[in-house]
């Protein structure tokens, strides 16, 4: 799984975003520059985001020490300085990206996505929940490491929850996607469907978190990090 540093002093941001982003990336909160300096010097991390306006050590300061000690991990500033100097100072430094406050998560994590692929941290083929895997670009899943047989409308529905996580998807909806408004077929295979590629995944965290809504629909939602 992806590794992101989150550097930020906000505590209810820094929830916010470790919130939003929990189920795409594995994410180190840490409140302060000093210890933000010294988790990034460990080189583990993918991305960092980093406020500017912190405690011990401002962003600025981090982010230059970090360049200098020859640490090339992308930067994503987020802060309220939205002057043209802040930017360009950041800039400078070696940020990558720059998000003023107040922002939508949905952009952040964009933001996010298309540094990863630059960096060649993130292929947008691949969809992850938990220990569930698939690769859309070759339409194989995989519990672990493992493969695991998936046919046809099975990998499609698969696909469908992943791509839409967190979300309340009506099973008219869930049809009229996967078997299209032309089907000679009745709403009641998307039951069907469920069923089998919960007992082909069961004992995985997908069969355990996907929720039945009755007389609605589903949807797949980490419970643990409510």
């Amino acid at each position: 799984m992806i590794k992101i540093l989150l550097v930020e002093d906000d505590l209810s941001l820094s929830n916010s975003v470790f919130d939003f982003l929990d189920d795409f990336a594995d994410v180190m909160q840490v409140f302060d520059g000093d210890e933000g300096l010294y988790e990034a010097e460990s080189g583990v991390y993918d991305l960092i985001l980093l406020d500017l306006m912190l405690p011990e050590k401002n962003g600025f300061q981090v982010l230059k020490e970090l360049r200098e000690k020859g640490i090339s991990t992308p930067v994503l500033i987020m802060t309220a300085k939205e002057g043209l100097d802040d930017k360009g100072h950041g800039f400078e430094l070696g940020a990558d990206d720059y998000l003023t406050k107040p922002f939508y998560l949905e952009e952040l994590k964009m933001r996010i996505q298309a540094l990863l692929k630059r960096s060649g941290k993130y292929n947008d083929n691949v969809l992850t929940f938990g220990d569930i895997k698939v690769d859309t670009s070759t339409n194989t899943s995989y519990i672990g490491n493992q493969p695991v047989e998936l046919l046809g409308k099975e990998f499609d529905l698969l696909v469908y929850f992943l791509q839409n996580q967190n979300v309340i998807l009506p099973k008219s909806q869930i049809f009229d996607r996967i078997w299209g408004f032309d089907s000679d077929t009745t709403i009641s295979v998307v039951e069907v469907y469920v069923s089998k590629i919960r007992k082909k995944l069961k004992g995985t965290s997908f069969a355990e978190n996907l929720q039945t809504l009755r007389s609605v629909g589903y949807i797949l939602k980490n419970v643990d990090s409510e």
